[in-house]
């Protein structure tokens, strides 16, 4: 009897234990619609959905999923902004993201009076894409994209970097710490 009881305690401690050593995940806001005014920590747009977000803070990251859009207005984003294979994806009106804007093989993107912490990224993507009036603490990179890219009135305190976009980027009035490559040299 004691043996059994000493075991089940131990199992019991052990399950106790391998509960306890679980990492925990941060909680995600699934958005299908609208957000406004609100604190969530990561946030997902899943596939197919439409989210507008108005004035939300995010203290993790935003993932916009295959056929999704993103309309984000004067949002406040601790982590990053990523986009694969997203339909539409805006971010304007005095936005801040700390972190990254990455929007690769995706539909159309504006990126509008927006500051940036880190780089913006536009790769392989299909459709028009805009960058203007952002403040970016990084490098504002284009690669591959095809549906047409406009650049104008950034400041970049890294590189401004485009190559193998078709047709060729257009743009000026930006401002860039480091250089103006390839296609965005004369911008």
């Amino acid at each position: 009897m004691r043996a059994a009881s000493i075991l089940l305690a131990g199992v019991v401690g052990l399950s106790s234990a391998m509960a306890f050593s679980t990492p925990s995940r941060a909680d995600e806001t699934i958005c299908r619609g609208h957000l406004g005014n609100t604190t969530v920590e990561n946030l997902r747009v899943p596939d197919g959905a439409t989210c507008t977000l108005n004035g939300t803070r995010v203290d993790g990251n935003i993932t916009v999923e295959s056929g999704a859009v993103l309309v984000a207005r004067s949002v406040r984003v601790e982590g990053n902004i990523q986009a694969e294979n997203a339909n539409q994806v805006t971010v304007n009106t005095r936005s801040l993201v700390r972190g990254n804007i990455q929007i690769k093989q995706s539909g159309a993107a504006m990126v509008a009076d927006t500051r940036i912490g880190g780089n913006l990224q536009f790769e392989e993507n299909t459709r028009s894409l805009l960058s203007q009036g952002n403040t970016i603490g990084g490098n504002l990179e284009a690669y591959e994209n095809a549906g047409g890219l406009r650049v104008f009135s950034n400041r970049i305190n890294g590189n401004l970097q485009c190559k193998e976009n078709s047709p060729v980027p257009s743009g000026n009035g930006n401002m860039v710490r480091g250089n103006k490559e390839d296609q965005c040299a004369r911008f």
